[in-house]
Parts: C-alpha cells; structure tokens; sequence
C-alpha cells in the first residue's frame, strides 16, 4: 500500500505531465501560410456576379496549402472594385468562406469539425460553431465553438452560451489530453 506522500506525488506527476501536453496542443496549434492560393472543387457553381458571390455544393473541398476545409455548401464573398479592400487584396480576391453542413478542417496535425465555418481570409481567422470536435493526436477537446489565428497558431475554444429561456444547463467545454507515454509506438492513438 501506498502512502499518501507517494500518491500525492504521483497525482501531482499525472498533473504536470496533462498539463505540458495541454500546453503542446496549444503551443503546436495550427499556423497556416495564408499568402497560399485556395483551390476549390465541388460538383455544382453558381456565381452571383452582381453580389459578387460564389456558391459551391456538393463534396466541397476548398485547399490552401496544407489546410483542407470540406463542407456540403461553400459561398465564397470576393471583393469588387468598390470595395475597401486590404492593399494586398486585388478585386476578385477572396475576402471571406462561409462553410455549412458536415465542416471538416483537417492539416498535418490536427482536424476539426463541425455545423458550420466562416474563414475570414482578411483577419487570417477559422471559426467553427455546433458541436465543435478538435483533434490532435490523442487529445480532443468539445465545445460549442473554436475559434483559430492561423497566423499565430492560436486556438479558442468555447462552451455554448448560457440560455436566459432557462432550458437545458448550459454545456462545458471538455477535454481529453493523452500523454504521449500512454501512446503505444505504431498504434494509432484511440478516437473518441
């Protein structure tokens, strides 16, 4: 049996080493080249010229470099002559990608899902809402939003907001972080 001293000391080495691979999961977050151009395929287009939209549905793949976002419907807003568009930004370039129904964001480290997506390409930012599942390695983290710089490689996560109606508790962000000495060498980590 052991002693209190010796278990204190073992929950306190479980702690640390959740909470540097917390820290990893944060620190190793997705950074993303988006100077990169965005390929996109789809079954179906349909371009509202005046509106200055496109609208791709059907197996939706839109890509920048390493970053995949997959959706059933991708309305792609583009910036016209009149405009106030960033001095990098031609007109026609993309200025923002709203994603919805199955949204699916994967890169080499991680992937993300959720109902849907809006990437900001202007301000470098990915944001996915409803039932929010991100993936990396052995860790995954729920919630009800995630919110990503792409440039910095930041990552927030969010509960769902609090209802005044007074219905259902409001739900919590949770997290499974797996140690790496928990994965075996050569076995894919478990998914949740």
């Amino acid at each position: 049996m052991r002693s209190a001293g010796t278990r204190h000391l073992l929950a306190l080495s479980a702690a640390a080493a959740l909470l540097a691979t917390a820290a990893d999961l944060r620190a190793q977050g997705l950074k993303q080249d988006t100077s990169l151009p965005i390929e996109i395929t789809a079954d179906q287009l349909e371009v509202a010229q005046k509106d200055q939209v496109a609208t791709f549905t059907g197996n939706v793949d839109a890509v920048q470099g390493d970053l995949v976002l997959s959706a059933d419907k991708l309305r792609v807003f583009y910036y016209d002559k009149g405009q106030q568009a960033p001095p990098a930004a031609a007109s026609g370039s993309i200025r923002r990608i709203e994603a919805e129904g199955n949204v699916f964001m994967s890169s080499p480290r991680e992937t993300a899902q959720g109902k849907f997506g809006v990437y900001d390409v202007a301000s470098n930012q990915l944001t996915l809402e409803g039932s929010v599942v991100l993936t990396q390695d052995a860790n995954v983290v729920r919630g009800e939003r995630l919110e990503m710089d792409l440039v910095s490689g930041l990552s927030r996560v969010l509960a769902a907001a609090t209802s005044s109606e007074g219905g259902e508790a409001p739900q919590r962000v949770r997290a499974i972080f797996t140690p790496q000495s928990a994965i075996a060498p050569g076995k894919p980590p478990a998914t949740q």
